[in-house]
């Protein structure tokens, strides 16, 4: 029993993939995995000092888990289901009524059960993404945007994943898009003009030290301390912590700087305004910047690096980074599409 017509899509992020495989699914060819992911205002900041992920800090590169696929959905006037659980034999009945019923459903699941990855990436992350396109015997067939190919979990694996426990449990969350109507090129000039100003808003006016730019200075100041400290072992698993949140987990710090760069430059097509190429350079010169951070910090954390002056450069980096990015959202801000 399995989905007819559904076809595997491999993306760089989860989150983006499910929605580009799931409205493709749907019929709406427009949409590529940049387009949703700066239609739904997908870009973020965010260093939460009182949250522990791994007994690091708590860093987002992205906005909340799902509210990519609202804000897609929203934009383009589809409507989206969506339902957790609290019991999850009520879970697993949903998601096999949903796939007899011919529906491909996203997941949220927690990586750390998912047995088809390698065993140095499950870690106790709970906000990763796939879709559930058939059920064959004991198994669920799976089809994961960051994988090659299909891959299949048995009912036990699958169950662990969708209500694993911890930071972000997932409670058997799932979703997919109904009641689909045509995607006209001016509902995307819209969709994706509304996504550019929500996330200036997001990088620049969020009234905290925490988030968009200035979260970017915030942690460079707690990277600066950590050498005043003197701990290098304290200070190599925090620095640890942040590359793991970065580039592995899912955050994806320069990826998604890269992601929302080529997102500037498909809207290019609906917006008509080519100023857009520019701003876009300028998203590229940060996801390039934000690799470098991580080359830097991960010689720190393996010893390489010691010294005050290393953990200067880090924070440096990041100071210089902020300040490219607030420089890039305040030109998407003055360009003023309407």
């Amino acid at each position: 029993m399995k989905v007819e017509n559904y076809k595997h899509v491999q993306t760089a992020h989860c989150e983006n993939g499910v929605i580009t495989s799931l409205l493709k699914h749907q019929g709406i060819d427009k949409i590529t995995e940049p387009l949703a992911f700066g239609i739904g205002s997908g870009l973020f900041y965010i260093h939460i000092p009182f949250l522990k992920v791994q007994g690091g800090p708590g860093i987002a590169y992205r906005s909340m888990p799902g509210a990519v696929f609202s804000r897609t959905c929203s934009a383009l006037k589809i409507d989206m289901k969506k339902k957790k659980f609290k019991d999850p034999k009520a879970g697993i009945k949903y998601l096999n009524d949903k796939i007899a019923q011919g529906i491909p459903v996203g997941c949220q699941v927690g990586v750390f059960h998912l047995d088809y990855f390698p065993k140095e990436y499950r870690f106790h992350f709970n906000a990763h993404n796939l879709i559930v396109y058939g059920i064959e015997g004991d198994e669920y067939l799976v089809s994961d945007p960051v994988m090659e190919d299909v891959t299949r979990l048995n009912s036990y694996q699958m169950e662990r994943a969708r209500f694993a426990k911890g930071v972000l449990a997932p409670k058997g969350h799932v979703y997919y898009p109904e009641n689909v109507g045509e995607i006209s090129d001016e509902l995307m000039r819209k969709g994706i003009i509304k996504g550019i100003k929500r996330n200036a808003f997001d990088m620049l006016k969020i009234p905290t030290g925490i988030a968009g730019v200035n979260g970017i200075k915030f942690t460079a100041k707690k990277v600066r301390k950590l050498g005043l400290q003197g701990d290098l072992k304290a200070a190599s698993l925090y620095l640890g912590q942040i590359i793991r949140m970065q580039e592995e987990i899912g955050t994806g710090g320069g990826g998604f700087r890269f992601l929302y760069a080529a997102f500037l430059e498909q809207a290019v097509a609906y917006v008509q305004d080519d100023r857009l190429l520019g701003i876009s350079e300028k998203i590229t010169k940060a996801g390039d910047m934000w690799r470098d951070a991580a080359v830097q910090m991960a010689g720190i954390y393996k010893g390489r690096l010691t010294e005050q002056k290393d953990f200067d450069a880090v924070a440096d980096l990041m100071v210089s980074i902020s300040e490219v990015e607030k420089d890039a959202f305040t030109s998407l801000r003055k360009l003023k599409l309407k």
